[in-house]
């Protein structure tokens, strides 16, 4: 014998729906105040009585003496051998070195470096034709000085070719009519003997070998305005080995402090902000940037320019690093307190 399926109620349509609840609300306005309460009031309903839980009894710690405190430290897998070969987990995965006074220094006075510069650069344009006004080339060292105040106004790097070009296009030469080899060629005539100026600090490169040997990631932000010129630099004073990135702000147009270029090296390296040690002379650039990112902190008092001791000095109650150096060699020891 088969039964057959109840039927199923259909659902109301939209119009049936809204009846229904008028209805209701009318129905609902007859009721007394008495009865709406014990309809709709919750103190009416019956609450469940509360169960006292037991109260359980306090554990007794586990005693740990000299002899079970050995055990436990034992290997348990002696079958995989002596476990002291694995790698035991580091806290600080890498260092970020800002370059200029921190890991090395100009040995000539940067006036005297870009005015040599701005002469060759000078020449060498008039030699290809172009008419320059007289005294042209301390135009040069103005736009540069223009360029980098910009920059740190803007929080945006303009780079050098760029200060070039409109310096050239105010004289009377547009980009249209300029030819781009002349004015890079120009740029890196401006910079060559500042480029060959700069020095590394007597205890960089045997930091440098010992945190590589460690194991830690290397890497290298610096504000500068021309990024092939600054890979020369780092060329030119064998630093390039050392390094898993030399990073310039002219290549990605942004600086320090931005946290946009410390993400760039944290990604690369698949390494969190605070597994990584920034180490700079800034406190505006570097340690406010290191803060920003979420980083340690390291400043390194080497001998900075004067513009910026007094940067620093204006912001050392608000910028406070999480160590200070005056020695290159003090920061292994940090390094590894930290790890």
């Amino acid at each position: 014998m088969t039964m057959d399926k109840p039927p199923t109620m259909e659902p109301l349509t939209p119009a049936e729906l809204e009846r229904f609840l008028a209805t209701a609300r009318a129905e609902g306005r007859l009721l007394t105040a008495a009865e709406r309460a014990a309809i709709f009031d919750s103190s009416t309903l019956a609450k469940p009585r509360p169960v006292a839980l037991p109260t359980p009894d306090e554990m007794e710690a586990a005693p740990l003496d000299a002899a079970r405190i050995d055990q436990l430290q034992q290997n348990f897998f002696p079958e995989l051998g002596d476990p002291t070969w694995l790698p035991s987990p580091r806290l600080v995965q890498g260092i970020i070195f800002d370059f200029d006074d921190t890991l090395a220094y100009l040995s000539q006075p940067l006036d005297e470096l870009m005015a040599k510069g701005a002469q060759t650069a000078d020449a060498y344009m008039r030699s290809t034709g172009m008419a320059l006004p007289p005294d042209f080339w301390p135009n040069i060292i103005e736009a540069r000085r223009f360029a980098q105040e910009k920059s740190e106004q803007e929080k945006e790097e303009h780079l050098a070719d760029d200060a070039m070009s409109f310096l050239l296009q105010f004289f009377g030469y547009p980009a249209s009519k300029l030819d781009p080899d002349i004015l890079k060629q120009a740029v890196d005539l401006f910079y060559a003997p500042e480029m060959s100026a700069w020095r590394l600090h007597p205890k960089v490169l045997p930091l440098l070998q010992s945190l590589q040997r460690e194991g830690y990631k290397l890497g290298l932000i610096a504000n500068y305005n021309c990024d092939r010129v600054f890979q020369r630099i780092v060329d030119y004073l064998g630093l390039r080995p050392f390094f898993d990135i030399c990073l310039a702000s002219a290549a990605v147009e942004y600086r320090k402090p931005d946290e946009k270029i410390f993400n760039i090296v944290l990604e690369r390296w698949g390494a969190l902000p605070y597994e990584v040690i920034v180490v700079g002379d800034s406190l505006l650039h570097d340690i406010k940037g290191g803060i920003e990112v979420g980083a340690l902190t390291v400043q390194a008092c080497l001998g900075s320019p004067a513009q910026v001791s007094q940067d620093n000095a204006l912001v050392a109650e608000q910028i406070v690093p999480d160590a200070t150096i005056d020695d290159l060699s003090q920061l292994p020891a940090l390094i590894a307190a930290w790890a």
